[in-house]
């Protein structure tokens, strides 16, 4: 196993083999599972995403901004049919184990919408560097997206500035957004990624990233899940909840990663997962 893997975790406590997506974590700061599930599996997220996003946008708070014409949304558990399908894939589970340990969490659950006439994000990070990874280079959270589209390039494809989740520097503002004069170095460095329904990627959000313009009519709905290690509280920024019946279906290995309150009823998430500056776009 990599030398980047958590502490005491031994390949026998892993249902596939991760090392060289780890070794891309750390490298790059991204990685994937081409193929995952099928595309069919993909249709039903994505009919889900829609049904909550649309429900969402019907209600003050439903969803957050994230720049002209894109939207983030969190949603529960249940409001998603393959949840468990995903938080239990053999090669998520692995990946969650090899780099955040056996004791991960899952903390958020989420879709990114980018609609017809969302424009280039500033470069940024999603939170400002925990000190673990500054003192350490450890990284102490991943996020897993999954599309529910087949990205086309003219769809506005999230652009990633690989090995950019080291970066430090007391010119970012909030300490996630670099200032303008960095931009020259991310662009050069940018890749721009062209997932396909079916397919599962990870990342660390520290990683300098945006969405880009979407000159299409169509949107890209893309679904989060945000994994943390103990040492992280990320959970601090969402509020995920399940119902009793449905945390008594959920597999005892998913409910011992699942960190959330257990309720009567399901409310609608207020969304607070607000990322100072991107309401600006490319302003």
């Amino acid at each position: 196993m990599t030398t980047h893997a958590y502490p005491g975790v031994s390949p026998a406590q892993l249902d596939v083999d991760v090392t060289a997506d780890v070794e891309a974590l750390y490298t790059d700061g991204i990685t994937a599972r081409k193929g995952a599930f099928t595309p069919e599996w993909a249709d039903r997220l994505r009919e889900d995403i829609e049904k909550a996003f649309a429900e969402a946008m019907a209600r003050p708070d439903g969803a957050v901004g994230r720049g002209p014409n894109r939207y983030y949304v969190e949603i529960h558990p249940e409001q998603l049919r393959g949840f468990v399908d995903l938080v239990d894939h053999p090669w998520v589970r692995s990946l969650c184990t090899a780099v955040l340990g056996p004791d991960y969490r899952i903390v958020e659950l989420g879709f990114d919408v980018p609609l017809e006439g969302a424009v280039n994000q500033p470069w940024h990070r999603d939170f400002p560097m925990p000190e673990e990874t500054r003192r350490e280079r450890r990284l102490t959270s991943l996020a897993f997206n999954v599309t529910g589209v087949d990205t086309e390039e003219d769809m506005g494809p999230f652009e990633i500035a690989p090995g950019t989740q080291w970066d430090d520097s007391p010119e970012f503002a909030h300490d996630m957004f670099p200032p303008k004069s960095h931009y020259a170095r991310y662009e050069k460095l940018a890749v721009r990624k062209y997932p396909q329904r079916g397919d599962i990627s990870c990342r660390t959000a520290l990683a300098i990233h945006r969405g880009t313009k979407n000159e299409s009519t169509k949107s890209r709905p893309v679904l989060v899940l945000g994994v943390d290690g103990p040492e992280a509280n990320n959970a601090d920024r969402h509020d995920t909840a399940v119902t009793r019946p449905f945390w008594e279906s959920l597999p005892e290995r998913v409910r011992r990663h699942l960190d959330c309150p257990v309720v009567d009823e399901l409310k609608p998430v207020t969304q607070k997962h607000t990322i100072e500056g991107l309401v600006m776009g490319d302003a």
